[in-house]
């Protein structure tokens, strides 16, 4: 069973903020996140609560994702544009 996509408001003004083209591939390849969500994480980092974040570099993005398996979704928190930017999670 497929996950269901979900994003927090910061990733969306994040995404929104993006030219066009390059939301469009980002969006594409986030899209597939839900099928395989192991796949695509390169590592994994905390956020403020203790939660496991996964972590996946996409068109030179950080997306920054949590798997909640309970709820069988993918919840993607936030999305930076270099890791040396990581955003207050």
């Amino acid at each position: 069973m497929e996950y269901e996509l979900l994003f927090a408001r910061a990733a969306m003004v994040f995404l929104h903020g993006l030219p066009k083209r390059v939301r469009a591939r980002l969006m594409d390849r986030i899209d597939e996140i839900p099928r395989f969500p192991d796949h695509f994480s390169q590592f994994q980092e905390r956020d403020s609560i203790g939660r496991t974040l996964d972590v996946a570099i996409i068109e030179g993005y950080a997306v920054y994702y949590w798997n909640d398996f309970a709820d069988r979704h993918i919840k993607v928190m936030a999305i930076a544009r270099e890791l040396h930017t990581r955003p207050d999670l």
